[in-house]
């Protein structure tokens, strides 16, 4: 058990040089899904997630361009803008699906003085060595590298998976990396090896280790980590401190399209903007992603989405109608709602089963042998681990109100009664987004919609210039 009932849980956040695709988006879903769980059995989660705003070079070889240096370049923009808009636009999207945020943001470029000592304790314990381009992790000197993934490491080419330049070992990897002596990096730092800036790995290292110490209860990211990434940080963590680095690891399935996993450096993927383009609700997509457990591939079509859209609208509106019929709130003892939700807490704790939890709910709802009280109060308790919304009336029964402002017609449509205040700062920020847009500053027109999605605004382009927005909450 976690001591003194604090789960101590870290997780690999996003490289903020691009928009998080769906893919990216559906790891995140099943660690709020965890998060949710944990404190609904009664436990405080200590939740630390990193902001990568340096250090992931395109490459997990150690070789080509710095991702944020490259998105910077892309977009004309300085590195720390590019950070600060993706990391903004990120924390949008996770509240427009609903994800918690958690109770540490780690921006690697606010560790760097904690990788410098991680590094330099490695190098000093006979783990580090220098090459002509930085400093590396001896991966023979410990010898449980290759245990996490199940490596097979004498079956490694390295002449075809990686180039070995000065690295004594295949899979020895950077811990601190030189800055060019030809070049001037945008993010780079004084260290006693001279100017350069950390790997990849040393920050989730150092930022768990400074946040949460060790062991860790549980560490999660996508399953592309495990190969890779999470080897390299339990090796250098527990070479480092001698210590076990985590107790348990969660690694969530790809979303995958008809050719592959989603890929953001192939450009083939989707976000939360197409999906609202296309007139889905984010908390659809949530809902979709629990038609498939999180360590099973989860195919990707937007007919199953929109399938998904309509089994929550009609989920809303069977507890909307129950809502109804219990308009004198009645009391019900604790133990019946346990009693009544034993299959779906059943399939949350079976390693977070949320096809057979949406199935329990479907069930519990269709019980004649429970009450509406009952099943108003077991729906509460549930969402507080779906996280759908499930009480908040849908927008079939909404307010609505239009205006035309400059030729532009603005719909505007809420769960809620509409205030003018409400109606006017919405279409002031469509006029702006429209403007902006004109000028042709994407970037602007890009950072007030999500500006607007951050509010719970979905916004929808229709054809002829028109505009719906949809209040969420």
């Amino acid at each position: 058990m976690p001591q003194g009932d604090v789960v101590s849980m870290y997780c690999c956040g996003p490289t903020v040089y691009n928009t998080a695709h769906i893919g990216n988006l559906r790891t995140y879903i099943s660690e709020d899904v965890l998060v949710r769980a944990i404190r609904a059995c009664g436990h405080t989660v200590k939740h630390v997630m990193n902001i990568t705003d340096v250090g992931h070079l395109v490459s997990d070889a150690d070789t080509g361009e710095d991702k944020m240096e490259k998105g910077a370049a892309r977009e004309g923009k300085s590195v720390w803008q590019i950070a600060e808009h993706y990391t903004q636009e990120f924390r949008a999207n996770m509240k427009a699906l609903n994800i918690n945020e958690p109770s540490v943001w780690a921006k690697a470029t606010d560790h760097i003085p904690e990788m410098i000592a991680l590094v330099k304790t490695l190098q000093d314990k006979g783990f580090g060595y220098r090459t002509a381009d930085g400093i590396y992790f001896d991966t023979s000197k410990f010898p449980a590298y290759r245990d996490f993934a199940q490596l097979d490491i004498e079956g490694m080419d390295a002449g075809h998976r990686i180039e070995m330049g000065d690295k004594r070992n295949i899979t020895d990897f950077a811990l601190w990396k030189f800055s060019p002596a030809n070049e001037k990096r945008q993010m780079e730092w004084e260290s006693p090896w001279g100017l350069g800036f950390p790997g990849w790995h040393i920050e989730c290292s150092a930022m768990a280790l400074k946040h949460l110490g060790q062991p860790l209860d549980i560490h999660c990211g996508g399953t592309d980590h495990i190969r890779v990434h999470h080897t390299n940080e339990i090796a250098q963590t527990e070479a480092a401190t001698g210590t076990q680095f985590s107790r348990f690891w969660v690694h969530g399935e790809f979303l995958v399209l008809d050719k592959g996993k989603m890929s953001k450096s192939s450009g083939s993927f989707l976000s939360v903007k197409t999906l609202v383009d296309e007139g889905i609700s984010p908390l659809a997509y949530r809902a979709f992603c629990y038609s498939a457990h999180y360590r099973s591939p989860l195919t990707f079509a937007f007919e199953g989405v929109q399938s998904a859209a309509q089994g929550l609208r009609s989920l809303k509106k069977q507890v909307a109608e129950i809502s109804a019929r219990c308009a004198t709130p009645v009391s019900v003892a604790a133990a019946r709602v346990d009693e009544v939700l034993t299959r779906f807490w059943d399939a949350v704790c079976d390693d977070l089963n949320m096809p057979k939890a949406m199935a329990a709910v479907w069930d519990l709802l269709r019980d004649a042998q429970v009450s509406d009280a009952e099943k108003l109060q077991a729906i509460q308790r549930a969402d507080a681990v779906l996280g759908l919304d499930l009480l908040v009336p849908d927008v079939d029964s909404s307010s609505k109100a239009v205006v035309e402002h400059d030729g532009t017609k603005v719909t505007v449509v809420s769960s809620l009664a509409l205030s003018a205040d409400d109606v006017e700062k919405v279409v002031q920020s469509v006029l702006l987004r429209k403007a902006a847009k004109k000028a042709k500053n994407f970037a602007e027109a890009d950072r007030i919609r999500a500006e607007m999605t951050s509010a719970g605004i979905e916004l929808k382009d229709l054809p002829g210039g028109a505009v719906e927005c949809t209040l969420r909450k």
